[in-house]
């Protein structure tokens, strides 16, 4: 009996953003720039097993059938720590990562419903006209080890 193997691709296209703007001010330049209407989801990304949240803005443009999210890469947990004095003691933060292999991209930008590499770079193009943000480029999902982060 053979086996039937599914190989499912990545059915959506990623760009990494690098920025130093806060996730609120840079959704608002992508829609000033891009004509888009990106919001704040409801609910943010979570995992069980950390305590990570990660902001997620969605816009959905029905017209084209095309999906855009805007998702913070870094998140910074202030860790409270009062029991120890001197040197080391005292506050202090850990980073998580939704990418970890991904560390110095601020943001991503995930494209659903597009897989057309003129559009994606057309679009790169125009997210590099943007004053504030330093760099975009396109990321190939299928290179990330943790590419199921992305997954929602």
């Amino acid at each position: 009996m053979q086996l039937l193997t599914i190989d499912l691709e990545d059915d959506y296209s990623l760009i990494g953003i690098h920025s130093t703007e806060e996730d609120y001010r840079l959704a608002y330049l992508l829609n000033s720039y891009l004509k888009i209407k990106l919001t704040r989801f409801k609910h943010h990304l979570d995992f069980k097993n950390s305590t990570a949240v990660f902001p997620l803005f969605e816009y959905k443009d029905g017209g084209n059938y095309i999906n855009y999210y805007l998702i913070n890469n870094k998140f910074t947990e202030l860790v409270d720590n009062q029991h120890k004095e001197g040197l080391f003691g005292g506050n202090y933060s850990t980073t998580s990562y939704l990418i970890p292999e991904k560390k110095k991209v601020d943001f991503f930008l995930k494209i659903e419903g597009c897989n057309n590499e003129d559009f994606i770079q057309n679009l790169v193009n125009d997210l590099n006209k943007i004053n504030q943000i330093i760099t975009s480029y396109s990321i190939e999902p299928i290179t990330l080890k943790s590419k199921e982060n992305l997954i929602f």
